[in-house]
């Protein structure tokens, strides 16, 4: 399904700033893959997830999305196959327009643009059957600017926009870091209900252990930019943070040196 081979990403090469960010990355995810992926900072595990989406090139390796090479291509022609969310609430919705009105956007990603903006009754009825699942009322809301809601409310709906066209592979990129905790909860409780219903390949970086084991059927540890460790099936069902503490160091040859994982 996603098929990354020996991918490479150094920052400011030759210059006195070089940081090698990824090094011969190969990681294979089959289809309905929830990874997790948990390091400490500067690990590598955003630039890994921006590496896929295109926000930047990989300097060699590649990476095979459902068949199609997409190592060369732009971060707007990769946009049809992916959904994302990102860590900060506002970057993935627009605030100057209202919900239904970010809702069609999204519904209409990867289809041909015509001068036809009209949203359809059809189209508000889906919209109010997806919001609703939200619980957060915003399905009574959809003339209402996004600007006005809150973050979490925001990030919630940034989720649903990724996934309202099924995508074939889904981004999490610590989309509930900058929540409070009983909203991050909400929202991640809403992330594992979608990803399972509609039998989503996710990938998802976060900072907490415990989520990284309690959610999703892979988890991997990145340190240093490689990936230390991939672990998945009965193994992943008995860990503890404790394991994966233990298990870092081995690989690492150090403590891991992260207060937000530690205290998590």
């Amino acid at each position: 399904m996603l098929q990354l081979t020996n991918v490479c990403k150094t920052f400011n090469k030759g210059t006195v700033n070089e940081k090698r960010a990824l090094t011969n990355i190969t990681l294979h995810l089959q289809p309905g893959d929830f990874v997790t992926i948990i390091g400490g900072n500067g690990a590598g595990k955003s630039t890994l997830l921006n590496l896929i989406a295109g926000a930047f090139p990989c300097d060699s390796g590649s990476i095979v999305l459902d068949s199609v090479d997409v190592t060369r291509l732009p971060e707007h022609k990769r946009a049809k196959y992916l959904g994302r969310v990102f860590q900060d609430p506002m970057r993935g919705t627009a605030g100057d327009m209202n919900i239904e009105e970010n809702l069609a956007m999204a519904y209409r990603r990867g289809k041909s643009r015509t001068l036809r903006w009209g949203i359809t009754s059809e189209e508000r009825t889906l919209y109010k059957e997806r919001l609703k699942v939200l619980d957060l009322g915003l399905e009574n809301r959809l003339t209402s600017k996004v600007g006005l809601l809150s973050g979490g409310q925001r990030q919630a709906l940034t989720l649903l926009m990724a996934t309202l066209q099924k995508p074939q592979l889904l981004l999490l990129d610590e989309h509930t870091a900058a929540l409070d905790p009983k909203t991050a909860d909400t929202v991640l409780q809403q992330t594992k209900k979608i990803v399972e219903e509609q039998n989503l390949t996710a990938m998802m970086v976060t900072h907490n252990m415990r989520q990284a084991i309690e959610l999703g059927n892979r988890i991997i540890m990145m340190g240093s930019g490689h990936i230390l460790f991939d672990i998945g099936g009965e193994e992943k069902k008995h860990l503890k943070v404790d394991d994966l503490l233990k298990r870092f160091q081995t690989a690492e040859g150090h403590e891991l040196d992260n207060d937000r994982m530690l205290l998590s």
